[in-house]
């Protein structure tokens, strides 16, 4: 026989919290065991019914709080706790971001053992309103419920799969946060209604794009349905039947789609499916510091790793003799050189390579792949620069920087969306490359999320 699952108590518990975890969950104690508690802050008490228990830790919700802490706030979304989109609405901004920072410094103290020499004030918006309808980039989730017999669209409901019931969003852009419900109306009038299990949102300085991914053709009627509704709201209509390659415009849509960064009189276009921030003004902000700490000069060559569509190698190229931009996904370099055509840089060059396949190299002497083998031969491995910026994925940039440390740069700028793997590659370029943690800082580009970004600054002489 297996073993008995404990059961739940049924009456809520009163805790303490001691917290905040990395996700946003209070963090309590009960007879010495954790408890992540969902929708409580640090220095609350609140009662919280158990939900979930695992061999190490407890989990719970907060259903009433009986000593708030002076962070709480009111959330503004009527959805908030059910929705898994955001979790930190019930915290004020400012204190969200101070929060953040702070996890940070924990992060690099205890993954890395590292304190930078100076930290960063944290970047978040200017204006309290612009942590609202922010975010310009999404992936919404579509489903037909029979038993309720009506279409949802939105986010995934918390700790679930299923998409949550929603009549708006307040951290979308409001063009599309305030049209989740006439989304779905539009997909339940089509005959493929049950194939339609995505939409992707994508807005620069202009126009909303809404990629409808559909497991079926839709018929004509379906697309004199998008028609009509592409009228009536100005949103731009796109399909995409299979991979990313099948994206296409619905008849007489093709747009495109581009943002601005005003300080570096650069425009940056994209394709609906690119990878662009999904916050415009923290953007804009992040590029500016960005070209703060590392200093570009007319004397200097720059390296930008991971560069995407140019977001930092061509603000940069307006001030450094020369940069190089290296990304992994060919199709993002061919526009990043059409962006630089656009603006008329003619000092940026771009190459597309795995960069990962960079781990090892130097003494490596195994069975290298052919994609390793063609970015060992590639120009731009076969110099040496002055300064370098990084801005990988979730998986850090540990591939390169062996590499990256015999190429004579002296100053990187780590642009990081996961600080456990910025903590881990702070830790071999300090411990092993010779760098040193000059300055760090978090960045707010999701706020009322847990979601953190950072930025941090290593030297050599």
């Amino acid at each position: 026989m297996g073993r008995k699952r404990k059961l739940l108590p049924r009456e809520p518990v009163e805790v303490a919290i001691e917290s905040l975890a990395h996700d946003g969950r209070g963090v309590a104690r009960i007879e010495g065991k954790t408890v992540f508690v969902h929708g409580a802050l640090a220095g609350e008490r609140v009662r919280c019914r158990l939900t979930r228990r695992l061999r190490r830790h407890d989990e719970a919700v907060a259903v009433e709080v009986l000593a708030a802490s002076p962070e709480r706030v009111e959330p503004r979304c009527a959805h908030f706790g059910i929705c898994g989109g955001c979790a930190l609405q019930h915290m004020d901004p400012r204190a969200q971001i101070e929060n953040k920072q702070a996890i940070l410094a924990d992060v690099l103290q205890r993954l890395g053992g590292l304190t930078p020499s100076r930290w960063l004030p944290p970047l978040s918006a200017d204006a309290p309103e612009s942590d609202w309808g922010y975010r310009r980039k999404a992936r919404l989730g579509v489903r037909w419920v029979a038993k309720k017999e009506r279409v949802l669209v939105g986010f995934r409901e918390r700790g679930s799969g299923f998409i949550a019931d929603l009549a708006r969003c307040e951290v979308l852009q409001p063009m599309v946060g305030l049209q989740l419900e006439a989304m779905a109306r539009l997909i339940e009038g089509m005959s493929i209604r049950e194939q339609v299990p995505q939409i992707e949102v994508a807005q620069g300085d202009g126009p909303v794009v809404l990629v409808f991914r559909v497991l079926a053709p839709p018929t004509a009627a379906d697309c004199d349905r998008l028609q009509r509704f592409a009228a009536e709201t100005g949103f731009v209509v796109y399909l995409q039947e299979g991979g990313v390659e099948s994206i296409r415009p619905l008849a007489g849509h093709a747009k495109e789609l581009s943002y601005s960064l005003p300080r570096e009189k650069v425009v940056i276009g994209f394709e609906p499916t690119d990878f662009t921030q999904v916050n415009l003004a923290l953007n804009r902000m992040m590029v500016a510091q960005a070209l703060e700490l590392l200093d570009p000069r007319p004397d200097e060559a720059v390296l930008d790793l991971f560069c995407g569509l140019g977001n930092f190698t061509l603000p940069m190229a307006r001030r450094a003799g020369e940069v190089v931009g290296v990304e992994g996904d060919a199709g993002l370099v061919e526009r990043a050189r059409r962006n630089a055509d656009r603006n008329g840089i003619e000092n940026a060059r771009f190459y597309a390579a795995n960069l990962d396949a960079l781990e090892g190299n130097g003494g490596d002497t195994g069975m290298r792949s052919p994609t390793a083998l063609a970015a060992d031969r590639a120009p731009w491995r076969g110099r040496s620069y002055d300064k370098a910026l990084l801005d990988p994925p979730r998986s850090g940039a540990l591939g390169v920087l062996d590499w990256l440390a015999g190429s004579g740069v002296r100053r990187i700028l780590y642009v990081s969306c996961y600080p456990a793997t910025l903590a881990r590659d702070a830790a071999k370029l300090v411990g092993e490359l010779g760098f040193r943690l000059e300055a760090a800082g978090a960045m707010d580009m999701f706020p009322h999320t847990a979601h953190l970004e950072a930025m941090a600054l290593f030297k050599r002489d």
